[in-house]
């Protein structure tokens, strides 16, 4: 299904809104209302069917801006994304109970605010990260102050899950292939470095582009300093993203073939897929060099493989875009919320988690109630409102998910 919904479609005050849901609260209405009024917006502001409120900016949305960047759009989850692999194992491989398979990747990989007791990953990744960080935080001190222990911090954090949607999962494909697949993004770090640039935007105020109807939708414009420093601290705040989830994904398999874990021995047979949900990118859209900000969206030009995950009692896909011009070459993160955290932990109980994820080895106690599938979309509605954007190549349901 196309586009179901057109905002600001004959308006002379912001550029049309195309969504492509009818499924919107209005809420996200009025977000995505503020943010085309903006004079930088180019073109339109494409917006996927797991669309939800979002802070600073509409979850779901792509933004494409012209010489400026807002950097609440981008988010304090920067480079937050999906990696996933097929292995040579089957179903007939895994054991009855995977309680204890469970239990030898959480050994391996740090969940919520935990991190390695030493840093696991190679100098060969630390050092060139390092060394690009260093530039940064010597123009912005104030960003030392914000994490505990900074420099070992981030390092011993490099290959650790975090919490909130954050997940491990192994999945079954419609062959009854074995897939892990996991979603993370840059750490304590990149929230850091989000933090500090939408405060430091809400605080210059810039306004080489007239009004800005919501503080959250401050900028920097291109040629200003804080314009370039948040270019370079961004874009190191997702290539750490990219690589966290490079070295949990190394974690997680070492854990698998480990003797502990019981399994046959078993290769990769699908080259891992790692893609971004939560960042900026500089493309080509409609004839012009722009920014494109997808929060809460991934990068789907023709031929190019994605994740979409549902939620941790529901299918998950691996897909093919389409490069559908009008999404700016895009398509949904996943099922999104229809229910905020608090209001589900208020709606649902224990039992009704336990219904709802059986079949599934995850935890099921008070602590996870904010992630029942219940408080997501039907993933299956989501899918369907985006098949001119995307293809499914291979369908997954989870058989264990480890949260945060």
């Amino acid at each position: 299904m196309s586009i179901q919904l057109v905002l600001n479609k004959n308006s002379k005050h912001g550029v049309p809104v195309k969504i492509y849901t009818s499924d919107i609260e209005q809420g996200a209405m009025q977000q995505l209302r503020n943010l085309a009024q903006l004079e930088f917006v180019h073109s339109h502001i494409a917006v996927m069917p797991d669309v939800h409120v979002g802070k600073g900016a509409t979850v779901g949305s792509v933004i494409p801006t012209k010489s400026a960047i807002i950097p609440a759009a981008v988010g304090v989850d920067i480079g937050c994304g999906m990696s996933a692999v097929r292995l040579s194992l089957t179903a007939s491989d895994l054991p009855d109970s995977l309680r204890s398979l469970r239990s030898v990747v959480e050994q391996q990989v740090p969940v919520g605010f935990n991190m390695h007791k030493q840093i696991q990953a190679k100098n060969s990744t630390l050092d060139p990260l390092g060394k690009r960080l260093k530039p940064i935080t010597d123009k912005h001190p104030g960003l030392l102050k914000m994490l505990k222990g900074f420099e070992r911090t981030w390092a011993k954090q490099l290959g650790t899950l975090g919490g909130g949607n954050h997940f491990i999962e192994l999945c079954l494909d419609e062959n009854n292939d074995v897939w892990v697949m996991l979603h993370s993004g840059s750490r304590g770090i990149g929230n850091c470095i989000g933090q500090y640039f939408i405060n430091l935007a809400k605080k210059e105020r810039q306004s080489r582009f007239g009004h800005v109807p919501d503080r959250d939708l401050s900028y920097f414009a291109e040629g200003s300093d804080s314009f370039a420093d948040y270019v370079e601290a961004v874009g190191w705040a997702q290539d750490y993203a990219l690589e966290n989830r490079r070295e949990m994904m190394r974690l997680v398999i070492k854990s698998l073939q480990s003797p502990q874990a019981g399994l046959p021995r078993f290769q990769l047979t699908k080259e891992a897929i790692n893609c971004h949900h939560n960042y900026v990118n500089e493309e080509v859209h409609f004839g012009e060099q722009v920014y494109v900000t997808r929060k809460g969206a991934i990068s789907a030009y023709e031929g190019e493989l994605g994740i979409i995950p549902g939620s941790m009692g529901a299918k998950s896909f691996i897909v093919r875009g389409l490069g559908a011009e009008e999404s700016f070459c895009s398509c949904s993160h996943g099922a999104g919320r229809q229910m905020s955290r608090g209001k589900a932990i208020r709606a649902f109980t224990i039992d009704e988690l336990k219904a709802q994820t059986e079949g599934v080895e995850c935890r099921k106690d008070k602590g996870v109630i904010d992630e029942i599938p219940g408080a997501y979309k039907d993933i299956d509605e989501v899918m369907a409102n985006q098949a001119d954007l995307v293809e499914v190549v291979h369908t997954l349901k989870q058989v264990m998910c480890i949260k945060g």
